[in-house]
């Protein structure tokens, strides 16, 4: 929830807004108040007709001093309204340190909920009262006055509430400790598992490598006495004679004409290199290799920008993962080879792969055939003796396949690998099941998981969109940060011409970046014209249709096109890559991009 949808039903009958913060945190871009409310700064009590601004949290330059806060409830006097903001998170919200002051003070908290921002996080609406006023609901709206009936509700829910919430923080507690203690036995194992197969591997190196310098001295031996052998003058004339024994009638009349030969070399063999240069009989030249050698070398260096996944998958799982990944399928002759040259950043294994009545892994872990469980075994090791993560993708039960539990992976992940948004029928299925896959159940939330256990490049990254933006006065940033942050699907950056004197800290607060210059995000939709209502689905049906589609551009045409291909559109996201290039919309079907058009809640 943002700041202003908390504070603006309680600013009925209030004509001021009093700040009395004491820290560095500047509110007054958050409110966007109507017109006839004010912003005042005074230290004169609050009474009818005014609401007190307060801030509290752990940082004190930015939130403030509890002090402060405790002594600006002392100007609370009967008809007066307060919204306090605080910087802790829900989960740990130190109310019972302001609880005492409240009630003294006779101030009754009307309605609190959580705001999304990054330094703060929760905020509450409390009222200067003579006597009890009805609460809230979960919706913020008041229910029925009834003064005992109210204080029955009250003392109900707070006993219900805090039964339940001790229960609830206990469990918290608990699970923190026991995640806290898992992590550290999982890091202290992975370092000793680690520190082992380091130390056997520097152990198998040094062998290697004393084993191969022994071999290629012992062969640089050999060769060396295979030469002499063969320029021996022994040899030759031993060659000379069985030559002239095979063959008496051709070769022993030659016989002492080879040997004679064989005299004269070893004499000028014997000589300085100085007088055999000057030798008249004929010298044996050396002979060369006259054939030719290819030698080929190529490497190619870049950022790694995708994840990386190496392993045993089905055929519909690698063709999901591709669009979003680097999807290498090892088979079992050359699991070994494909992990050395892929180098992945996870080895992965598909259960529904190995427990498949057809393809190359059929029945790995099933016990049927012990010979791919070895080579699935020696994959994963070798996966874990490289350093990268070996995972388990258990999308079936695991009594099918029980052999793959007993391997040592690195982390199980349990459930369907996902569903490809190109797989659906938006007829079918109608927008809002695209938009619940979209969110929870894409192939591209998937790998999400996974690339967060391997420190690998989040896919959710390709679903950044940078909005430009032109606002020229304070109505236009209103309604700026109104439809960016009513979105379902946030924008990650905003583009303005000229971010200062503009009141665009709710944005930033909200973490959406604002900057000018060129957008970085992937995707851009182009907000320049503020008088548009765009609805808080917009975006979100957009990249909905894109994901579906894989288009460069997504927009509407004038035939009100639904989910087709069209030559012609308005686009209203488009790729950053296309828009970059400075090419008019009209020209971009005939350069080959893909447009694909959509009608919807979108404006026309």
């Amino acid at each position: 929830m943002r700041l202003t949808d908390l504070l603006h039903p309680h600013l009925d009958d209030v004509t001021s807004v009093v700040d009395a913060t004491s820290g560095g945190l500047r509110l007054d871009p958050y409110l966007h108040l109507p017109p006839g409310v004010e912003l005042r700064r005074h230290q004169e009590p609050v009474g009818e007709g005014e609401l007190m601004l307060l801030c509290y949290g752990p940082d004190l330059a930015l939130h403030g001093a509890e002090a402060d806060c405790l002594a600006a409830l002392e100007r609370m006097r009967f008809g007066g309204r307060g919204l306090i903001v605080f910087g802790h998170p829900g989960t740990d919200l130190p109310y019972h340190r302001l609880l005492d002051a409240l009630v003294a003070h006779r101030c009754q908290v009307l309605h609190a909920a959580s705001l999304g921002y990054t330094h703060l996080h929760a905020g509450a609406v409390f009222a200067c009262t003579e006597e009890l006023l009805p609460p809230h609901d979960w919706f913020g709206h008041p229910l029925p006055a009834d003064g005992f009936a109210t204080a029955l509700r009250i003392a109900d829910e707070y006993v219900l509430a805090d039964f339940v919430s001790r229960s609830q923080r206990a469990r918290l507690i608990d699970l923190e400790r026991a995640a806290e203690e898992t992590a550290r036995a999982l890091e202290t194992a992975r370092e000793d598992g680690l520190a082992e197969r380091l130390a056997a591997a520097v152990r198998d190196k040094e062998q290697l490598t004393t084993a191969l310098r022994r071999a290629r001295e012992r062969t640089g031996l050999l060769e060396a006495r295979v030469s002499m052998l063969e320029g021996s003058t022994s040899l030759r004339v031993g060659k000379a004679l069985v030559s002239a024994a095979r063959s008496p009638k051709r070769r022993a009349a030659r016989l002492p004409g080879e040997l004679y030969g064989l005299w004269r070399q070893r004499k000028v063999k014997g000589r300085p290199a100085g007088s055999r240069a000057a030798a008249s009989a004929p010298v044996a030249e050396p002979q060369t290799d006259d054939r030719f050698h290819l030698s080929h070398r190529a490497l190619s260096v870049a950022p790694r920008d995708r994840l990386v996944i190496t392993g045993v998958l089905t055929d519909r799982t690698a063709q999901d993962f591709a669009a979003d990944a680097v999807v290498s399928r090892v088979l079992p002759h050359d699991g070994r080879v494909l992990l050395e040259r892929t180098d992945p950043d996870v080895f992965l294994v598909q259960l529904s792969a190995c427990v498949a009545h057809e393809g190359p892994w059929s029945l790995t872990g099933t016990g049927i055939a012990p010979d791919l469980d070895r080579g699935l075994a020696e994959l994963v090791s070798q996966a874990r003796g490289l350093g990268r993560t070996a995972v388990l993708w258990r999308d079936g039960p695991a009594s099918s396949a029980p052999g793959l539990s007993l391997l040592p992976w690195d982390t199980v992940l349990d459930g369907d690998t996902g569903t490809a948004l190109c797989r659906l029928d938006p007829v079918t299925d109608g927008r809002d099941r695209l938009r619940d896959v979209f969110l929870q159940d894409s192939t591209r939330v998937r790998l999400a998981r996974l690339a967060a256990l391997t420190g690998a490049t989040d896919p959710l990254a390709e679903r950044r969109i940078a909005v430009l933006a032109a606002p020229r006065d304070a109505t236009d940033v209103a309604r700026l940060v109104a439809q960016a942050l009513g979105q379902l699907h946030r924008p990650a950056e905003v583009i303005v011409a000229d971010p200062a004197g503009l009141a665009l800290d709710e944005l930033t607060a909200a973490s959406v970046a604002v900057h000018t210059g060129p957008p970085t995000a992937p995707w851009v939709a182009d907000w320049t014209d503020l008088t548009e209502d765009r609805p808080d689905t917009l975006l979100l049906d957009l990249l909905c249709a894109q994901e579906f589609s894989g288009a460069d551009a997504v927009g509407h045409t004038p035939a009100a096109d639904d989910y087709a291909f069209v030559p012609a559109l308005k686009p209203l996201l488009v790729r950053r890559s296309l828009l970059d290039t400075g090419t008019p919309p009209d020209t971009w079907s005939r350069a080959g991009h893909r447009l694909f058009a959509v009608r919807g809640k979108e404006p026309s």
